[in-house]
């Protein structure tokens, strides 16, 4: 007899911990993992005595599930989630929902929808973000897919959910087919571009200045009560603070090789199909790849010496320039992955709620921060905000923060210490305020060598022109196209 609300295929950790978290909210969870001896260590363990039945087939579980059923996924993005489809369609009924709550790519999740739909049942694809933690305790949740069945799971995701101080639910619908996917996979990417912000920071305070993680670790601290109080930073603070049992200071004796699961290199990609400048997500992956290459640069480090100067200031000064750079620079990583959201919703039709984005961030997820509140009170502000910067909020504080965000660039600079996130930031600033870019040259050599043509200034947009440059070549021109 059906009893469950919901069934749960995959019991990794986020999956453990998802169904501990649905049945503490007042759920009685089906589950089911590949692996079924995971079912019954599960069953007789971390679940024993709660309201979680333990299923040994798929078929038992579509059993055990109340109308119109919900089942879960998640496992591995890739072919395993395909797989799982392929063997749960037989088993479900029209108006049965399918939600894969794994880091599935957004194209996948539009393709997996159309399938699922036209089989009669209904498809979500579901950002999850939080870790571990968040997974038990109420994560962030970016649903999209088939809008049918969002009123069938909202209740459930809503109640699972992290909350604001207020009581507002981290967890909204995002669009349609893979709205959810694509926005968590945005969500990633700042992530990443935050997570290398913080690290070069830590480098330039390290390394450029011969600060010790104890006194690292108060900078963080106090950084952490003001604007820049944040999940991220928070856990840089304990990290900097840790020792292990033998009073080792545990984050010297990492190496400095850096993982990665794609997201962040899905972003970069979207970024470029888009034709949106994600500079910074781009740097926060290409550092992640310049780390794994740690032999050639053991080798490297012993050749090519840099010729850098000792910084030669007042330390505390340096510290607080870094505080508001890294701020600064945390705007753009936001204002450029919204620029990104937006391009999408126009290519593939989303209605995407840019504030409620903010909101679904602002609790459960590892990016959030208390300034996520604020870019929900620009879009309230301006609907049709075309970048964060713009708004007067954000652009008094980049402002601002400008002299402080240039010394720093200088000083990393003069002393070698690589900052290309923070740096990047700046320039993409300084580029989207610039009014006359030197693209005109650009294109002027791109007609050169390949009769591209240009557009001018004292004509309409939408006309093209070429030049023979060299009295050699014809009126003939290529094409015309743009990113």
């Amino acid at each position: 007899m059906a009893q469950a609300d919901i069934g749960l295929i995959g019991l990794a950790v986020m999956g453990e911990n998802l169904i501990l978290n649905m049945e503490s909210k007042g759920f009685t969870v089906a589950c089911y993992n590949r692996t079924v001896s995971k079912v019954d260590d599960f069953v007789q363990g971390r679940a024993k005595g709660k309201k979680i039945i333990g299923c040994h087939s798929l078929p038992e579980l579509v059993a055990s599930l109340k109308r119109p059923r919900k089942l879960m996924l998640l496992v591995k993005a890739g072919q395993a989630v395909d797989d799982f489809i392929g063997q749960v369609l037989p088993h479900l009924e029209p108006g049965d929902i399918i939600i894969d709550g794994g880091n599935s790519h957004f194209p996948d999740t539009i393709r997996r929808c159309k399938q699922v739909e036209a089989a009669g049942k209904l498809y979500i694809g579901t950002g999850v973000s939080g870790g571990e933690e968040g997974a038990l305790k109420g994560p962030s949740m970016m649903p999209g897919g088939s809008p049918a069945a969002w009123p069938h799971v909202k209740d459930i995701f809503q109640t699972i959910c992290a909350h604001t101080d207020s009581g507002e639910a981290c967890c909204d619908w995002v669009g349609e087919n893979g709205a959810g996917h694509f926005v968590k996979m945005v969500h990633n990417g700042i992530e990443y571009g935050d997570m290398q912000m913080i690290c070069e920071t830590y480098q330039m305070m390290r390394d450029g200045l011969g600060m010790s993680n104890k006194a690292m670790h108060k900078v963080f601290t106090e950084w952490n009560e003001g604007e820049l109080n944040s999940y991220l930073i928070e856990i840089t603070r304990d990290i900097l603070g840790y020792k292990d049992d033998d009073g080792k200071e545990v984050v010297d004796l990492i190496l400095d090789t850096a993982g990665q699961k794609g997201t962040g290199k899905w972003t970069a990609i979207a970024a470029l199909d888009e034709g949106m400048p994600l500079t910074l997500i781009g740097e926060a992956v290409f550092a992640r790849c310049l780390s794994a290459i740690k032999d050639e640069r053991v080798v490297a480090s012993k050749v090519l010496k840099g010729r850098v100067t000792a910084f030669r200031g007042k330390r505390e000064s340096l510290v607080d320039d870094l505080r508001k750079a890294l701020y600064a620079s945390k705007l753009v990583s936001y204002a450029q992955g919204y620029q990104l959201m937006r391009a999408a919703a126009k290519t593939y039709g989303w209605n995407l709620n840019y504030g409620g984005i903010a909101l679904m961030w602002r609790g459960g997820c590892i990016i959030r921060s208390v300034f996520l509140g604020k870019i929900k009170e620009a879009f309230d502000r301006n609907p049709g905000l075309t970048n964060l910067l713009l708004d007067p909020f954000f652009a008094k504080i980049v402002r601002d923060a400008q002299p402080a965000w240039r010394r720093v660039a200088v000083a990393a600079a003069k002393q070698g210490i690589p900052m290309p996130a923070i740096t990047s930031a700046l320039a993409y600033f300084d580029g989207y305020r610039t009014a006359r870019l030197p693209a005109n040259l650009l294109q002027a050599q791109r007609d050169y060598f390949g009769a591209h043509t240009y557009e001018r200034v004292d004509k309409p947009r939408g006309e093209f022109f070429h030049t023979n440059w060299t009295g050699r070549g014809g009126s003939t021109a290529a094409s015309t196209y743009v990113v």
